[in-house]
């Protein structure tokens, strides 16, 4: 009686999966006890993002990278972000917990500027950073659509089809997507997982299907995005709410590197099924950032707390070129820089 119509499920999944994309990156949310909430990111890619890791102060001054149509504002917040290729802001948290992810979505069509003014695809998570305090707060604002998304090639040629994620230190959830020109967000604390293709909706009917099925029976296993995401949601909800803070950034660690694709495997052709090249967990109690290369024998971290924000202090970073070997807290470790221009049109 369950053979043929499992049998005939799976297939339809098996033909679902194969006939989309297999998409890079994965992110979830993780709460554990004692109102512990970790964000988990893996960044997937097919070569070296060059990135750097930069403290940007209040009281910025701001544009959207895309000239005199850009939109403008002053940072209310200050952040610790990852750069890719020092041509945008990829993953960060600010001084208030608030966390924004962006992920490879290869059905992103942003539309046209219809009036509103641009903001550039790599400035996205920098904005959001800059201006809101709350997943709440982030989504009234930008379900008004103040901006519209501008978007160009990457430096290896790749066009930048993103979608964005967001999460605060209360456990609640956003998923931005621009389909077919139109801004979808999915606004909740049920959204804690994201991959990338298919399209969000689509990901959250997959899981459903799973979980019919139970993580302890059968998971599925390979680097494909929608297996990623079924990974995650199973063991970031099967994951003890772990109390001890040292044990509960492990906990998180430990899942976003079941769902990371191993180190060398990469198809030439796609920034899709790219090997994973570094790894984020965002502490947002406690408001601590930790990275992990996968190149690299140790996790080290910033504390936001022992970051001075102030508008009157310089924009600063800690190099990541040539990949030096840090372990530990390495708050004290930036240096003053020059802010770098959004990847743009303009460029």
């Amino acid at each position: 009686m369950f053979r043929k119509p499992f049998v005939f499920a799976l297939a339809i999944l098996t033909l679902l999966i194969q006939t989309s994309p297999a998409l890079s990156c994965t992110r979830f949310i993780y709460t554990a006890d004692d109102s512990q909430v970790l964000t988990g990111r893996s960044m997937d890619w097919l070569e070296d993002l060059h990135s750097d890791i930069w403290a940007f102060s209040r009281g910025m001054d701001r544009d959207g990278g895309v000239g005199k149509e850009s939109i403008r504002w002053t940072s209310k917040y200050g952040s610790i972000i990852i750069s890719g290729y020092d041509a945008g802001s990829a993953d960060g948290m600010n001084e208030k917990g608030l966390v924004a992810n962006l992920l490879y979505l290869s059905e992103s069509e942003y539309g046209e500027l219809s009036g509103k003014p641009g903001l550039s695809v790599a400035a996205w998570v920098q904005y959001v950073l800059d201006n809101y305090a709350t997943v709440s707060e982030t989504v009234d604002a930008l379900r008004k659509e103040p901006f519209r998304i501008v978007a160009t090639t990457f430096p290896n040629g790749s066009a930048p089809t993103l979608h964005l994620a967001v999460s605060d230190s209360t456990g609640d959830s956003a998923i931005l997507e621009y389909i077919k020109g139109k801004l979808t967000i999915h606004h909740g604390k049920q959204f804690k997982v994201m991959t990338n293709s298919p399209i969000y909706d689509r990901q959250l009917a997959l899981d459903d299907y799973w979980q019919q099925i139970g993580g302890l029976t059968m998971l599925p296993g390979t680097n494909r995005a929608s297996d990623r995401y079924v990974r995650a949601s199973f063991y970031v909800n099967a994951l003890p709410k772990f109390k001890d803070n040292r044990m509960a950034v492990s906990a998180a660690f430990s899942v976003i590197r079941n769902v990371s694709v191993p180190l060398g495997i990469t198809t030439p052709d796609h920034p899709n099924i790219s090997t994973t090249i570094w790894r984020t967990v965002s502490d947002q109690k406690n408001l601590v950032y930790y990275y992990e290369s996968a190149i690299s024998p140790n996790i080290f971290w910033i504390d936001l707390k022992k970051i001075d924000f102030s508008s009157s202090l310089k924009t600063r970073k800690i190099s990541l070129q040539g990949h030096p070997i840090f372990a530990g807290d390495v708050s004290g470790k930036f240096v003053p820089a020059t802010p770098f221009k959004w990847l743009s049109p303009t460029n």
